[in-house]
């Protein structure tokens, strides 16, 4: 190969990575991959302690290699390569007896785990009692049928720790779940859990809370068949998945046998109020987990005609299975996504300032443990009290 040619091929290889490079420093980073279903690393935050324990080193590497340009053909391209050698999973995701599909659970380093701790507890600012559930997944629940060798960290020792670490109120749902595991609680396709699981831990809530849980066979019954989750979204170009489409998920749910008014906002001054649903028409919607409050919103208010107090829940897209049971025992439920507030392009919110206008009575923050692995979820909470 001549000179000339080494020198063009160099010069183009040259203009590609300056191009890329640009082409990364001039995009927006994005907090969720709709693909992996996860919280992606926005830039850490630097101070001299985190550079020196080398969390920051860790977290920037994340940082980089979440928000490069092109990522889901990445990862698309990676997963083919996968299977075409025979792997058993498709961008982080198994598919495992019975048909379900499991995303392995990596767990938070210490550090991490300890400010995302210390995040929740900050929330007592509010001057409210707050309660802390978190939810173990399928990862947890189902571990011994993920294939030998897939990367699952214990996510109960997590779950364990953070509540050893906290100084709210904690509500015990792995033992409420596990018991149940056997039962339809976590769909197979979706990383949600079912209406009927988050009705368990409904019940763990109230146990601890000092209420009493209304029955199941008080509730009148529907369903959605049909229904393909984000997990299966993962793996839909594959061979695999036929058999899944084949035999999908059914949503099932439980209508709330009180009076209700719900009503969607765009931001805590209710500058914007949106008609609303506690339970939500799907029949043409392909994510039917949206049923559960019409899906995310950055605040949902649900009042009742129940003589009770007025409960504030902290959540992300779990809680919204689990905030229609509530309905029984408080007169008005508001229902808050962190991630929708203080940051770039959204809405501020005062916690302390809302709930005490609002007559909050009870505050529960509702998770599950990938939550506590994001270091941008963890910044969003710190600064609802702030």
């Amino acid at each position: 190969m001549s000179k000339t040619t080494n020198r063009i091929i160099t010069a183009l290889f040259s203009v590609f990575i300056g191009g890329f490079f640009l082409l990364n420093l001039l995009l927006p980073d994005k907090d969720f991959s709709e693909k992996e279903n996860r919280q992606l690393q926005t830039l850490p935050k630097f101070s001299f302690s985190s550079l020196f324990s080398g969390s920051f080193a860790t977290r920037f590497e994340s940082y980089c290699s979440d928000q490069f340009a092109g990522r889901d053909t990445w990862i698309e391209t990676k997963a083919g390569a996968e299977l075409a050698q025979g792997k058993q999973q498709n961008n982080g995701v198994f598919l495992c007896d019975g048909g379900r599909l499991i995303e392995p659970f990596e767990a938070p380093e210490e550090d991490v785990l300890a400010r995302a701790v210390q995040a929740a507890d900050l929330l007592t600012d509010t001057g409210v009692p707050v309660s802390l559930a978190l939810i173990p997944t399928t990862a947890q629940l189902y571990a011994d049928i993920l294939p030998d060798g897939a990367p699952n960290d214990d996510q109960q020792a997590v779950i364990n720790s953070a509540y050893a670490q906290t100084a709210l109120e904690t509500i015990d749902l792995s033992s409420t779940l596990t018991a149940h595991s056997s039962e339809y609680i976590f769909y197979r396709t979706d990383h949600h859990w079912t209406a009927l699981g988050a009705y368990y831990a409904y019940t763990a809530f109230c146990e601890s809370a000092g209420l009493k849980a209304e029955p199941l066979s008080k509730f009148e019954s529907g369903e959605y068949t049909g229904f393909l989750g984000s997990l299966y979204s993962a793996i839909k170009a594959y061979p695999q998945s036929q058999a899944l489409a084949d035999n999908p998920d059914t949503v099932q749910f439980w209508r709330p046998f009180v009076d209700l008014d719900t009503k969607w906002y765009p931001d805590a001054e209710f500058s914007m109020e949106y008609f609303g649903g506690t339970l939500c028409k799907v029949d043409d919607t392909s994510n039917k987990y949206l049923t559960f409050l019409g899906g995310d919103h950055p605040i949902t208010v649900i009042k009742t005609n129940v003589d009770g107090p007025v409960c504030m829940i902290l959540k992300e897209s779990y809680g919204n299975a689990f905030t229609p049971w509530l309905t029984s025992h408080y007169s008005k439920i508001i229902a808050i996504d962190p991630r929708e507030f203080n940051r770039d392009g959204k809405p501020s919110l005062d916690l302390a300032a809302f709930a005490k206008e609002q007559g909050v009575n009870d505050c529960i923050v509702l998770d599950y443990p990938i939550m506590l692995n994001s270091d941008s979820y963890i910044t969003w909470l710190e600064r609802l009290v702030d």
